[in-house]
């Protein structure tokens, strides 16, 4: 079946291009997208648009969650953080609250950002000091 629609053939091939480091980066990416639609959706009191992407914002968390290598130490203390951050989306979405969200988002933001450094530190690494876009 063809795709019909460049943007969606172009982001079907990111996805299906990208290394494993730049997919955790595309979650990462998504789940900050979705927690702006949720907080817009409480400002805006659309219940079902603010639930709708903290579960999407939960199902990102999840699989990052299961991807994890449990033999290294680093992704013990992730799987504590990863859990914190579904647990404090789940008390947003049964409160409404927004500040919960944001520092939810803050927390996600923060690991984006160091992924971005991680990503960008291998590229020098395996280019010999050249440094690619993150």
């Amino acid at each position: 079946m063809a795709i019909n629609n460049p943007y969606a053939a172009y982001q079907n091939n990111s996805v299906n291009t990208a290394s494993p480091g730049e997919l955790t980066l595309m979650l990462y990416n998504g789940s900050l997208k979705f927690i702006h639609i949720a907080k817009k959706a409480m400002e805006d009191k659309n219940i079902e648009l603010k639930n709708t992407n903290i579960q999407k914002t939960q199902a990102i968390v999840n699989e990052l969650m299961v991807t994890l290598n449990m033999d290294l130490e680093v992704s013990k203390n992730l799987m504590s953080l990863y859990d914190y951050i579904n647990r404090r989306l789940t008390e947003a979405n049964i409160k409404n609250d927004a500040s919960i969200l944001e520092e939810v988002d803050g927390l996600i933001t923060e690991f984006r950002d160091t992924w971005k450094e991680v990503i960008k530190l291998n590229r020098q690494k395996q280019h010999g000091g050249q440094v690619g876009q993150a």
